[in-house]
């Protein structure tokens, strides 16, 4: 796995000092030198690297304004003398902050983070061509419900089933809340009800249907009513016109 690589630096020792501590790394291809913050505007685009050495104090612009302007982004790797920049560097996601003078062993840990980072990258890309063809098998194989598409600023998001965390009547509309975000579908729950699977959604109210993978526990609370413990940390409570569905799944999970 090669790392193309942007060092960006107006002193030029500077440049040709982390040349030479990158000599060593076989990973490491550099595809390009900047001398000021508009040569790298320039040629990132051009270049499209996986990694930048960005230095901050630059007499056009700072490492930070280079940042902003950019439309990909880079992983980045900041590298000043000033120490005072360093928890700004990381608010926006910089992978590390090297103090000039850095050594080698100092530079070879920023480079690995940069690895693993970029192996969990390609191991998340390929979790998701798999569950892609799982959920393209299972719509052919089902006629559960599997995705729903939800109008958002002009286009269409989808949402998958399988990520829902519950479903909460609003209204007209439906409450479809997930790890990430909660987003209101114009249904009914009862029409939705009717198009999930059961073996992975449990109705504990007329108001509510639970993901079952995202139940932490439940608790008996009293008069047929029973507290769910979520694994977002909330906490929903059931009716008891379903005390025996509710029941029947905490059989089936002794």
């Amino acid at each position: 796995m090669k790392l193309r690589c942007i060092i960006i630096d107006d002193e030029f020792l500077a440049r040709q000092r982390l040349l030479k501590l990158l000599e060593p790394f076989d990973d490491i291809v550099i595809v390009g030198e900047c001398r000021n913050g508009q040569e790298a505007l320039e040629l990132i685009p051009l270049k499209e690297p996986d990694l930048i050495f960005l230095d901050i104090q630059m007499p056009d612009m700072n490492g930070f304004t280079v940042v902003s302007k950019l439309a990909i982004k880079p992983h980045i790797i900041f590298t000043t003398a000033y120490d005072s920049y360093a928890l700004k560097a990381f608010e926006i996601n910089a992978v590390d902050y090297l103090l000039k003078p850095f050594d080698e062993d100092r530079l070879c840990i920023a480079l690995e983070r940069i690895r693993v980072l970029k192996k969990k990258k390609q191991v998340s890309h390929l979790e998701d061509k798999i569950k892609k063809l799982l959920r393209s098998y299972e719509n052919k194989a089902t006629d559960f419900l599997n995705e729903i598409l939800i109008p958002l600023n002009g286009r269409d998001i989808t949402i998958y089933v399988e990520d829902v965390i519950y479903f909460k009547s609003d209204g007209n509309y439906v409450k479809i809340v997930t790890e990430t975000k909660s987003y209101l579908h114009r249904s009914t729950l009862n029409s939705l009800s009717d198009r999930l699977d059961t073996n992975q959604f449990l109705r504990i109210h007329r108001s509510t249907i639970l993901n079952k993978f995202y139940i932490k526990k439940c608790c008996y609370n009293s008069n047929n009513e029973y507290k769910f413990h979520l694994k977002n940390e909330e906490q929903l409570l059931s009716s008891r016109s379903y005390k025996t569905l509710i029941s029947e799944y905490l059989s089936s999970t002794e």
